[in-house]
């Protein structure tokens, strides 16, 4: 259980997948197996012989399919080939399987063994659910009307009449055509997770290129006019120093300005990098689970509050959804803004909650840094799993009273 809650939402459906095809692949051996040690075989005049290599080769077909299930799934989301032999040597199994069954209804008689049929049809399960994966449909459509002909003509020969002929050909084909709907339509399906998972993560890597580009061209723009301009008058300064005229003290001393001003311009470039705004936090957080697919609600939007605070909360609802992403398995996040005359609660919960969640609430550095943010400002922060399964996060940041406010307030001229 933990490592299926630890495993992402694609992983979750890619194991899923795998196993209901594995699932149905070996539901269909036991089926065939046991159909071949019935009372009716056991009573019959087969060979023990035949009757175990009937078991044998269904239980090979099962061993056998256990890889190329896996590899033929792989191939169709285009992770790497199949190859021929083992579709062929898979092919050759199947055949020894229905030869087998059809002798057997030959030395029991179709009258006797009417669980025939429906041997007839599950063995072809093994084989076909990796053979569909591998191959066009056109293909597939063709394998199995050539399957469910060879099926009916050999229950012609096993001395089955008419009819029992044709229910094998109607049976054989429904089940074939089953076969390959539900296999094609799980592996599509499968598929089209894929590429959105392949589509989130390129988006992702753009965001963070797209950032890193507006933070180089801010600096571009910042210091690239004033490094040039220290560049000239440092050359000037020079010559004026050889020649020794005083003015290269004057050129020097605005040098030493331009640098003091671009180390201001510098720090504000970063500040603005690294403040956080409440209202545009919470919006980001908002998009970015809802596309990950959790549903995001979010109540409140602060107010005027003082910068500091908005900025300490901002970081809190960065935080906060951080967590929501990487942690657990959410389907949920609620956001709530509690405002009053006091202070101001940020409030986070969402469910999902994993057993190793505690650890994130024992002090990560992410939380480590916020309660380092909020003490800058008087706030706290609490966070930790709770009894109903969910995860809840506060912070909390006092307000001013108007009394202290009111005389930092400019008064009007």
């Amino acid at each position: 259980m933990r490592s299926w809650q630890r495993r992402e939402g694609f992983d979750k459906i890619d194991l899923y997948t795998r196993g209901t095809l594995h699932s149905m692949v070996w539901g269909m051996v036991v089926c065939v197996a046991l159909l071949s040690v019935t009372h009716p075989v056991r009573h019959s005049d087969a060979p023990a012989a035949l009757i175990a290599f009937t078991v044998l080769s269904v239980i090979a077909q099962g061993v056998c399919s256990v890889p190329l299930v896996s590899r033929a799934l792989d191939g169709y989301l285009g992770l790497g080939p199949v190859g021929r032999r083992p579709i062929a040597f898979a092919a050759v199994l199947f055949v020894a399987n229905a030869a087998g069954l059809l002798t057997l209804g030959g030395y029991t008689g179709t009258g006797t063994y009417p669980e025939l049929q429906v041997a007839l049809g599950a063995v072809a399960w093994p084989f076909l659910t990796p053979f569909v994966l591998a191959v066009p449909v056109w293909v597939s459509c063709v394998c199995i009307a050539v399957v469910a002909a060879g099926m009916s003509g050999g229950a012609l020969l096993a001395g089955g009449t008419g009819s029992f002929a044709l229910a094998t050909l109607v049976g054989v084909c429904f089940g074939g055509l089953l076969i390959a709907s539900t296999v094609r339509l799980s592996a599509w399906t499968l598929g089209i997770m894929q590429k959105l998972r392949d589509a989130r993560d390129v988006e992702t890597r753009l965001a963070v290129a797209e950032e890193r580009l507006r933070f180089g061209r801010d600096m571009h723009d910042v210091l690239g006019r004033n490094l040039a301009v220290i560049a000239l008058k440092s050359e000037l300064a020079v010559e004026l120093a050889q020649r020794g005229k005083p003015a290269a003290t004057d050129q020097m001393v605005e040098v030493q300005r331009i640098a003091r001003a671009s180390q201001q311009e510098v720090r504000d470039v970063v500040r603005g990098y690294r403040e956080a705004d409440l209202r545009t936090e919470l919006l980001g957080a908002q998009g970015v689970l809802r596309a990950a697919g959790i549903e995001c609600a979010v109540h409140g939007d602060g107010g005027r509050l003082p910068s500091p605070v908005q900025s300490a909360l901002g970081w809190a609802v960065r935080e906060a959804a951080t967590n929501v992403l990487r942690h657990g398995d959410p389907q949920r996040c609620d956001i709530r803004l509690e405002a009053s005359r006091d202070g101001v609660r940020l409030v986070v919960e969402n469910d999902g909650v994993t057993p190793d969640t505690a650890v994130v609430s024992g002090g990560g550095s992410g939380l480590h840094g916020l309660r380092e943010r909020l003490a800058a400002v008087g706030g706290s922060l609490e966070a930790g799993p709770t009894d109903d399964g969910r995860f809840h996060l506060t912070a909390a940041v006092p307000l001013p009273s108007p009394r202290k406010t009111a005389p930092s307030t400019p008064e009007k001229r």
